[in-house]
């Protein structure tokens, strides 16, 4: 069985963006409603950095975040929100779609006590280099995308060894859905997120040469 503890052993061997070869990630990008499977682009990080910033999907995560009742709140994020595949890019969002995995994994925290105070944590981990970290559309929740090594092991080896360190050390448990290549993730109004220095590089910045790939 394939040993999760030597992924984050705790010698630095955790992907870190300036040891590694700098490729920016391209991944799907999905129309609202959420049953829409298929991509009308690509994205990078920094593209999606800028949309979350940006006053884009403020309108919507104001009006979620008014909402009370659970259920129509969903209904509400299924609906009204824009979202991505950090995975990977995608034929329809299925992991039997995949077309190429983009080395990035999002990870959910759920009804946090405090989200800053995590997100002040996650930034400055020793074993952690986030690439991006934003506020969830509910308001009461954490994203982080993180980059993973494929040569080390898979992306549920990478998800199962995260989420026994979160547990570890910060009494945590992340959201079982990370796990699912092929995952959504809704694309919030967040003024204060957070994204790895290195993405403003020239080497991330550059655009990226797919007959898909369009910047919104």
């Amino acid at each position: 069985m394939f040993d999760t503890n030597n992924l984050l052993n705790f010698d630095n061997n955790y992907p870190c963006k300036n040891d590694a070869l700098v490729i920016p990630q391209v991944f799907s990008f999905y129309k609202a409603p959420v049953k829409n499977v298929y991509p009308s682009k690509q994205l990078t990080l920094l593209e999606t950095y800028k949309l979350i910033k940006s006053n884009r999907y403020q309108r919507q995560t104001e009006m979620l975040r008014g909402i009370t009742d659970l259920k129509e709140a969903r209904r509400f994020k299924a609906s009204n929100f824009d979202y991505v595949t950090y995975s990977g890019t995608f034929t329809s969002r299925k992991n039997d779609g995949l077309i190429q995995h983009s080395g990035l994994m999002v990870l959910d925290f759920d009804k946090l006590d405090d989200v800053m105070a995590l997100k002040k944590a996650l930034i400055v981990d020793e074993y952690f280099e986030p690439d991006m970290l934003f506020v969830s559309p509910s308001g009461n929740g954490l994203k982080l995308v993180t980059t993973i090594d494929l040569n080390l092991g898979s992306h549920l080896d990478w998800f199962m060894a995260i989420a026994d360190y979160v547990r570890t050390t910060y009494q945590l448990e992340i959201d079982a859905s990370g796990k699912d290549v092929s995952r959504a993730a809704f694309l919030p109004f967040d003024e204060n997120v957070y994204i790895n220095p290195i993405y403003f590089s020239d080497s991330f910045s550059q655009p990226i040469n797919t007959d898909n790939h369009e910047i919104i």
